[in-house]
């Protein structure tokens, strides 16, 4: 079985990338496991000496017929995760929509003309709600996305479920909540804080948080999201019916909750170096996000949340080998 992955050079990507090497196997069909012979990676960077059991390809998906020569004619599974993070295409509405539209309906136009319809598996974002909000969300929460990340991300649910009414591709869609804890550095997203204010502190260096201590946030650690991703590719189409969409589940936790997670874990110290320095065009974008959801469909489904924000902190000092300071 072939395997692409577009934005395969980013953290999630690249991590979801090893994790099928270790596994060597993807579901077929018939839902038998079937091995996997390649996986080919496509982003604009990757991380420094890749694993050489992968092909990467440096290229923009959005521009026209470059995805035609990177898929091959065989692919049968395609992960699709390349994306102008939230901030991004908020601050640049060209790029956002060039990319995160553009180069999403040149992916499907080119999977439209594989021999036979590969299962693909979108990464969409909670950021598809917004506007007026239940307290809680649940699978009957209408998308109403007030940026254009989240618009975008919408636009693409559709597209996808319309490919596989068609039959097309066979595709499913999932709603991540913000991935916590990210290594390296902060990057456009405008929930990049709520990976900074564990990351830096654990590296010894001050974390500046531009939302309030009370600001919640439904997340959902690395390890979560890279088994979400397979499983909703193994799954078979029937186990989705006619709704290719899911809202993955997820915990809610406060600044405040993580920051003293932080300090049970780390110490104190650690903690302090959290520093609050409000920004209010992230502080405008990140207030519409929801915070919490109840996840039944997902579950059902086989889908998983972690335990706890303790759990979330300790997986990334164990992953990323961070010796606290």
């Amino acid at each position: 079985m072939k395997v692409l992955i577009t934005g395969g050079g980013g953290f999630i990507g690249y991590r979801l990338a090893r994790r099928l090497l270790e596994r060597g196997t993807l579901a077929g069909p018939d839902g038998k496991p079937v091995a996997i012979s390649a996986i080919k990676l496509l982003d604009g960077a990757f991380p420094p000496n890749p694993d050489p059991r992968l092909e990467c390809v440096q290229g923009d998906l959005s521009v026209p017929g470059l995805i035609d020569e990177v898929l091959d004619r065989d692919t049968a599974a395609v992960f699709h995760l390349a994306a102008v993070v939230s901030a991004g295409a908020e601050a640049d509405f060209d790029l956002g929509y060039r990319v995160n539209l553009d180069g999403t309906r040149f992916l499907l136009a080119a999977c439209r003309r594989l021999a036979r319809a590969p299962r693909l598996v979108f990464a969409s974002s909670v950021a598809a709600f917004g506007g007026e909000l239940p307290e809680v969300l649940d699978d009957a929460t209408t998308p109403n996305p007030q940026t254009s990340y989240g618009t975008q991300k919408v636009i693409g649910e559709y597209l996808v479920t319309d490919y596989t009414r068609k039959g097309f591709i066979d595709g499913r869609s999932l709603r991540l909540p913000t991935v916590v804890v990210r290594p390296g550095k902060p990057n456009l997203a405008a929930s990049s804080f709520a990976s900074s204010i564990f990351r830096e502190p654990l590296n010894g260096v001050v974390a500046e948080c531009p939302v309030p201590d009370s600001t919640g946030v439904w997340l959902v650690s690395p390890r979560k999201v890279v088994e979400a991703f397979i499983h909703a590719h193994d799954l078979p189409s029937s186990a989705w019916g006619v709704s290719r969409v899911l809202n993955l589940p997820g915990i809610t936790v406060s600044v405040a909750e993580g920051v003293a997670a932080l300090g049970r874990i780390a110490g104190e110290a650690v903690a302090a170096r959290v520093r609050f320095r409000p920004d209010d065009r992230i502080n405008r974008i990140v207030q519409g996000w929801p915070v919490r959801f109840r996840t039944p469909r997902a579950v059902a489904m086989g889908f998983s949340a972690d335990p706890d924000i303790d759990t979330v902190i300790r997986a990334y000092i164990a992953d990323e080998g961070v010796r606290v300071s």
